[in-house]
């Protein structure tokens, strides 16, 4: 299943490793979720997660972007019409289009165009946790 994750998706999983963000950022260290990204995408989680703010030790933020670049797909985004108040929200929303997400998931859905891919991370969850439930329909 491919995703593209705000950064704020990211961050809320590094601060609470509970929470349910931390639930989608353990999906993608497992390799249950691809990740779309772009070098905008790329450059924001980089310094995002580097902010003193946060005081993410290094030892977790550079294999994150590591995994990130080796794991994740490269997608030169087109652009897409839709307004945003933020030009960086809009980067996340070109790779989503451009690559063909199935879902983007967000802290902050109303920083986007109201349209069926934009998810919660609690909304991700409870689709991923619904699909995974049903019964394979693959002979064994």
């Amino acid at each position: 299943m491919k995703v593209v994750l705000d950064t704020n998706v990211l961050v809320s999983g590094l601060i609470n490793h509970v929470g349910v963000p931390a639930q989608v950022v353990n999906l993608l260290l497992n390799g249950r979720i691809g990740l779309l990204y772009d070098t905008r995408v790329l450059t924001e989680y980089q310094e995002v997660l580097r902010r003193k703010k946060f005081a993410f030790k290094s030892s977790t933020v550079a294999p994150l972007l590591d995994y990130i670049k080796a794991e994740g797909e490269f997608v030169a985004a087109e652009p897409a019409d839709p307004a945003f108040d933020d030009a960086d929200d809009r980067a996340f929303y070109e790779v989503a289009k451009t690559g063909k997400a199935r879902f983007l998931v967000t802290g902050n859905k109303d920083h986007f165009p109201k349209e069926p891919m934009v998810k919660s991370p609690k909304e991700f969850i409870e689709i991923f946790l619904a699909e995974a439930d049903k019964p394979s329909t693959a002979a064994t």
